[in-house]
């Protein structure tokens, strides 16, 4: 059968992209998606040359280059070298759009990323550690477990909450995502039932895709979870796993109450499930709300796992995390981690060793900034957008957003062309679901949160047509 193939003049034809688009090559590809989403160009259809497209088009051939670059790694077109290219469809489980793998200085005002920056406490801290760090100096810097004196304040710091915690029951991690793929790689076998929330953290999806999993999603919303359907989820699939996050949930910021807790827990010992409790946000409360208990305050047969993270409540680049669970499941997973790395960084852990002597501080701090991030980003959102719904959360760090008939992917891809980079909601769920929801975080210093929902809705009032904002406002961010 002869190839099927578009010359440059029958695409050209086809493509409605707004030459007045900044970057155009964005809407380029914004144009060729849409024609082969829609089926008016089918799949494996040869592609132009970049060169006699470039002279269609009467562009410069590097920006129909950058455009086939953009739907190679968005999955819609194959190419093979010296053969040519032709149109495809991404596989549903990935995407190489993904706004987690951006960069800060990519021009863009960094809307998908909800990570505050460094506590003011950080360089002191840093400081302090810098001079214990000679101490360890003698040793060989490997300890699986984690550095004695860092188990022993996140101990501390459980017991305090109500939860009686040896430092023998925790496994300090290279940050929670290493958590993650460590409580998953140990408990998890191929085919196994895992529940995940719907939405979630998108990277629970990806540990549980790595283990080949058979993930089942419960839905949560900004108001809570039904703890009835969560109980009918882990019978009906038999769940070896639930991961849940209670804590100000991100992204919807719903905070699970005591009462939920302990039924959650309850069914998951008549059920025979694991619960994995993701605590990452726990320390980010910003109202005047009562301290709920740790999940595991109501576990009486060892079968909630928590983890923490030093990300949120003092900075990202600390990678930092921990789990707490029984002194023999840590062992075990300090011997399972092995396979991935022997040891978290010795300087990290005395820095956040030194942050939770200041714990009561950098919550303090958390409150007033992002208090005032998150006043800014509900005022913006009213003003410019009254048309789309969400619910205020009273800590965390993400606004979950329903939009009024946007689709969220490409509203995404329009904000790109405004100078605004977003995370729609089908990052957070399985199989392409929420397109009608979008998550914004307000981690973000105010002024940058205020001028990107101002992009954001110039890009659904006008489509790709924009330009990146100016350097000051991104030295901002």
């Amino acid at each position: 059968m002869p190839e099927r193939h578009l010359s440059a003049q029958q695409l050209g034809r086809l493509l409605d992209a707004d030459r007045s688009a900044r970057p155009f090559y964005r809407a380029l590809a914004q144009a060729v998606r849409g024609l082969v989403r829609d089926g008016r160009v089918p799949v494996r259809m040869r592609m132009p040359a970049e060169r006699h497209l470039a002279e269609e088009l009467g562009v410069s051939r590097t920006t129909v280059t950058a455009a086939y670059d953009l739907l190679r790694e968005q999955g819609y077109l194959d190419s093979r070298q010296g053969a040519g290219s032709w149109t495809a469809l991404p596989d549903p489980s990935l995407s190489a759009d993904n706004p987690w793998l951006s960069v800060d200085d990519d021009g863009l005002l960094q809307m998908q990323c909800a990570a505050p920056p460094a506590t003011a406490m950080l360089t002191e801290a840093v400081n302090e550690a810098t001079g214990d760090l000679p101490r360890y100096g003698m040793g060989s810097g490997y300890d699986p477990m984690g550095l004695p004196e860092l188990r022993e304040r996140i101990a501390a710091h459980y017991t305090a909450r109500g939860l009686a915690t040896r430092p023998e029951q925790i496994l300090v991690t290279t940050g929670s995502q290493h958590a993650l793929q460590l409580v998953m790689g140990l408990i998890v076998s191929p085919g196994d039932p895992v529940i995940v929330e719907s939405p979630t953290y998108p990277h629970a999806i990806d540990a549980a895709r790595n283990r080949t999993a058979r993930i089942v999603p419960v839905g949560v919303t900004a108001e809570g979870w039904q703890v009835d359907l969560l109980a009918s989820a882990m019978r009906q699939s038999a769940a070896r796993l639930a991961y849940l996050m209670p804590d100000f949930h991100n992204p919807t910021g719903a905070l699970m109450d005591d009462a939920d807790r302990a039924a959650v827990v309850g069914h998951a010992r008549r059920l025979d499930t694991t619960l994995l409790i993701d605590e990452t946000w726990s320390e980010l409360a910003i109202d005047e709300v009562p301290r709920a208990a740790p999940m595991a305050a109501f576990d009486t047969d060892s079968r909630v796992i928590t983890i923490g993270s030093a990300s949120k409540l003092w900075w990202g680049g600390l990678r930092i995390g921990w789990i707490r669970t029984t002194a023999a499941m840590a062992r075990a997973l300090a011997v399972h981690r092995a396979a991935v790395d022997i040891a978290s960084p010795v300087l990290d852990q005395l820095v956040v060793a030194r942050l939770f002597d200041r714990i009561e501080e950098t919550r303090a701090e958390r409150r007033r900034t992002m208090s005032a991030s998150r006043s800014a980003l509900v005022t913006a959102l009213r003003e410019r957008l009254p048309e789309w719904s969400f619910t205020v959360p009273r800590g965390g760090g993400t606004l979950w957003v329903r939009l009024a008939g946007e689709g969220a992917t490409p509203l995404a891809e329009s904000a790109a062309c405004h100078g605004v980079r977003l995370a729609p909601g089908p990052w957070f769920g399985v199989s392409g679901t929420l397109e009608g929801y979008l998550r914004l975080p307000f981690t973000q210093p105010p002024q940058v949160i205020t001028e990107a929902i101002a992009r954001l809705a110039m890009a659904r009032d006008r489509g790709p047509v924009g330009s990146r904002p100016a350097d000051p406002l991104i030295r901002m961010v």
